[in-house]
């Protein structure tokens, strides 16, 4: 999991400098036209605050039809990402297909670092990664994302029989069913809650940084119907 020290071809505050001064119509960069590198690229994330800011923002964008980059630019961003990543970022949502976070932060390649489960859940392996995702990497923020209509949720809150290892998830998601079911909005907030409390409470680096203010974690809502992301 070792990162590359080779910076990234053109830095995120670079891409600002050239969206701030770039038109309307977009810029020229690398044979490329960009149009709002902004939201495309994040602005220099440096704070908790900023990061959970830059995640609204471009929750707005994408109910806005926000920018979506063109094939040509993607392979740019591979280009420039593939020796070092630098996400702003981390989020911890369901393994739902209809929760894919880069589209609904209106974000792109190297700017969230996500990780997903069925209930968007607390592990041992989860909790690394998002520890690797901050101290390593340097994600100022993470995010556990529920959302509307999960099936882990309710099917924690019916309690029927299940196949395989699906019930696995069940001791896991039952706090929040203690605490609001039945009913199936208010347990999945209430699961994002207690999650996000638990992550900052199970790792000491993560609960460290918290500490020290170089980290927030936050819990958030997202309604399938509507595409918005509500903080809770």
């Amino acid at each position: 999991m070792k990162e590359s020290s080779q910076p990234n071809t053109l830095s995120r505050r670079r891409m600002l400098q050239l969206g701030l001064a770039g038109s309307a119509a977009g810029i020229a960069l690398g044979g490329l036209d960009l149009v709002s590198p902004a939201a495309v690229f994040a602005a220099e994330i440096t704070t908790p605050d900023a990061a959970i800011a830059e995640l609204v923002a471009g929750n707005k964008r994408y109910l806005s039809n926000g920018i979506n980059a063109s094939a040509q630019q993607l392979a740019k961003l591979r280009e420039q990402t593939a020796p070092h990543q630098e996400p702003f970022a981390s989020v911890l949502s369901c393994a739902d297909s209809r929760v894919p976070m880069e589209i609904v932060f209106d974000q792109t390649i190297g700017q969230l670092f996500g990780t997903r489960v069925a209930g968007n859940v607390i592990t041992p392996e989860l909790i690394g990664s998002l520890e690797y995702g901050a101290a390593v990497l340097g994600t100022k923020a993470i995010l556990v994302m529920g959302h509307s209509n999960c099936g882990a949720v309710k099917a924690t809150i019916q309690g029927k029989g299940v196949p395989g290892q699906i019930s696995s998830l069940f001791p896991h998601i039952q706090p929040a069913v203690d605490q609001a079911g039945p009913d199936l909005e208010a347990t999945i907030k209430a699961n994002a809650k207690i999650q996000a409390t638990l992550l900052r409470q199970a790792s000491p680096v993560i609960s460290e940084m918290v500490k020290d203010g170089k980290l927030k974690v936050v819990a958030g809502y997202y309604d399938l119907a509507s595409g918005v992301v509500t903080m809770l």
